[in-house]
């Protein structure tokens, strides 16, 4: 279920093999474990990579995770998910100013996938 979504500028995913990042995304969201690792709830990341943006009126390179989960986690459980995984994104980026993330809480009343339908 949860989704992990990395934004982050075309430089990143020079200096790391994108699919590295998934990984380490995925394995500090398994860690956690807030989630199933596999089968339909199961953590699901993916990476977009952009050329055109601007942070604080420069091309600084960027890095930020969306966090998308089914509700019922705590703020503390919440806190502790996005330290973690900012702070393996920043020991694999050092160079990188710009890193953040922050997590959605889904509304179970209106999700929605085709198993349900």
């Amino acid at each position: 279920m949860p989704h992990f979504i990395i934004e982050c500028s075309n430089n990143v995913i020079e200096l790391q093999d994108p699919q590295e990042i998934v990984q380490a995304v995925f394995d500090k969201a398994q860690a956690s474990t807030l989630f199933a690792a596999e089968g339909p709830g199961g953590i699901k990341v993916r990476i977009k990579n952009y050329a055109h943006y601007t942070t604080v009126n420069s091309q600084a390179d960027f890095i930020h995770v969306f966090g998308h989960i089914m509700e019922g986690r705590s703020s503390d459980q919440k806190k502790e998910l996005t330290h973690s995984i900012v702070g393996q994104l920043k020991a694999m980026f050092p160079s990188v100013l710009i890193i953040s993330m922050n997590i959605y809480d889904i509304d179970k009343s209106s999700y929605c996938n085709k198993s349900m339908v």
